[in-house]
């Protein structure tokens, strides 16, 4: 399944992107809240985990297109 082609640009491009951004807000919101550490936690590991996810995501798609293609 993550090899086609569209699931990985659905993930690449949408979906960890859109989680990576949503937890660097609760990670900025936790850091103004109060919860300093947690909050630089959530910003540095989790919203980085989701950006390095992403580009892996569109490395892996761009490796998938270029297969399939020079396998016609």
């Amino acid at each position: 399944m993550l090899k086609k082609p569209e699931t990985l640009f659905v993930l690449g491009y949408m979906l960890l992107p859109l989680l990576a951004l949503l937890s660097a807000i609760v990670g900025l919101t936790m850091i103004l809240g109060g919860n300093k550490i947690v909050g630089a936690i959530v910003l540095v590991v989790v919203t980085q985990a989701f950006a390095f996810g992403a580009f892996y995501a569109l490395r892996k798609r761009k490796h998938a297109l270029l297969t399939e293609h020079s396998g016609e």
